[in-house]
């Protein structure tokens, strides 16, 4: 008997799949944006996809895999760009989708199980009149416990700051990969062993988050005649107190991947996608006059699915890529921070150099309270060589350049695994057997 027919045995009433449509497309996330990647990552596959359905099954799954010495690759939506749900050495593949359940709502707080869908669980928390702090644009498919392992910033951070500050994350409950597992639950600031380690230090099972009163965010675009005075607007929200969910900044030239805006973004300006409190929607148009723009878009929620339109969240961060992408395959992305008080004449200065080989958008957002600027801009694929080209002048630029194009964490520069999270890391996988080669602190 094989060791994986031995830890099917071992999990027997768990259900797992086998087939090939399934292990193909269970082992793979959303890398794809990638070129490099794509190469590097499109033939690894799990031997078995096994989906638990309740916090006790999780921990037979993670005894029989420490047992028979399995590799465990932990997978919730598979919506992240960066290969953390790939099976780099096979094995199994741990799909969590099945522990769905929103437990508990409170005034300030939901508790919830980490395959949650975060649209359903916005539902479920709205229906009590609150909202989360942060969720990603992918929130139809991604799951909560998918976002706070792999994700750093999102829809909110232009209010709230990055994830790991915006005091969203409460607790996390999980379970270690060892032959008697341990069901442990972080708070405060342990919660950062967790965050953002591409689930390579124990299986997220549970999560404790923090909730908003929730707002009636009105979908806006605002369109300016440069994509330096979009720049130069969203600084000018972050600085006026205008209460905003989002600020998207998308050049005229993605306006082919936005047909369905019609004339509200038709390729003759630059825009800004956000999301404004009702409150301040006045101040919000008047600002935008003040720096000559208009108002091409401005409706609730519902009064946008009513006329057929998409929510202005499927606008921004990575679904700006993906829109280019299913029109036009030639496209990949980059990731930088800019510096905020130089950024209107830098990024004209980059849009002067690239040309038509680069596309602008960036994501306003805070950091230590201060605002911060994001971009993901779009580039055209030649090869691998170009893009570390092109990130080399970005640094030299004064920009600090996230490489998308790796699928190892340190190597990406979103996180340090410094001496505590390794620490946890050999406390809760002795055996190194979780998301194997996606850290390099450890093999």
């Amino acid at each position: 008997m094989s060791r994986l027919q031995a830890f099917q045995r071992d999990i027997a009433g768990v259900q797992c799949l086998t087939g090939e449509d399934d292990l193909r497309s269970r082992s793979r996330d959303y890398y794809w944006y990638s070129p490099v990647l794509d190469a590097q990552l499109k033939d690894c596959r799990a031997d078995l996809i096994v989906l638990p359905a309740s916090e006790e099954e999780v921990l037979r799954v993670a005894a029989a895999a420490a047992r028979h010495r399995l590799h465990v690759t932990v997978r919730g939506g598979g919506t992240g760009n960066y290969g953390q749900a790939v099976p780099l050495q096979g094995d199994v593949v741990l799909d969590m989708t099945l522990l769905d359940r929103v437990l508990h709502i409170e005034p300030g707080r939901v508790r919830v199980q980490a395959g949650a869908c975060i649209e359903t669980l916005l539902d479920a928390v709205r229906a009590t009149g609150q909202q989360l702090m942060m969720y990603p644009s992918t929130m139809a498919v991604a799951t909560i416990g998918g976002f706070i392992a792999g994700g750093s910033a999102g829809i909110g951070s232009a209010r709230h700051g990055i994830l790991r500050e915006s005091g969203t994350m409460r607790s996390i409950r999980i379970v270690t990969l060892e032959e008697e597992p341990r069901v442990l639950t972080l708070s405060g600031a342990e919660v950062e062993l967790v965050h953002h380690a591409w689930g390579t230090n124990g299986i997220i099972v549970e999560l404790e988050l923090a909730l908003i009163p929730a707002v009636d965010w009105l979908q806006s675009i605002a369109v300016f005649p440069s994509y330096p005075d979009v720049i130069r607007f969203g600084s000018a929200v972050q600085g006026s107190g205008v209460d905003v969910f989002l600020l998207s900044a998308v050049d005229r030239r993605f306006a082919p991947y936005y047909a369905d805006f019609a004339d509200r973004f038709d390729g003759s300006a630059d825009a800004m996608f956000t999301m404004v409190n009702p409150r301040d929607r006045e101040r919000f148009a008047a600002l935008v006059g003040q720096h000559g723009g208009r108002v091409t878009l401005s409706m609730t929620a519902d009064e946008v699915r009513a006329s057929g339109l998409p929510l202005v969240h499927e606008c921004a961060y990575n679904h700006t890529t993906l829109r280019a992408l299913k029109v036009d395959r030639s496209w990949t992305y980059l990731q930088m921070v800019v510096p905020v008080a130089l950024a209107p004449e830098l990024i004209a200065r980059q849009m002067e150099r690239y040309g038509d080989e680069m596309l602008m958008h960036h994501e306003f957002g805070r950091l230590a309270g201060a605002p911060r600027l994001s971009g993901l801009v779009l580039v055209q694929f030649l090869d691998e060589e170009r893009l570390d080209e092109i990130m080399q002048e970005l640094r030299d630029d004064g920009c600090h350049v996230m490489n998308a194009h790796v699928h190892v964490l340190e190597k990406s520069g979103r996180k340090h695994m410094g001496s505590d999270e390794v620490r946890f890391k050999r406390s809760v996988d002795p055996l190194g057997l979780m998301n194997p080669g996606k850290i390099l602190s450890l093999p």
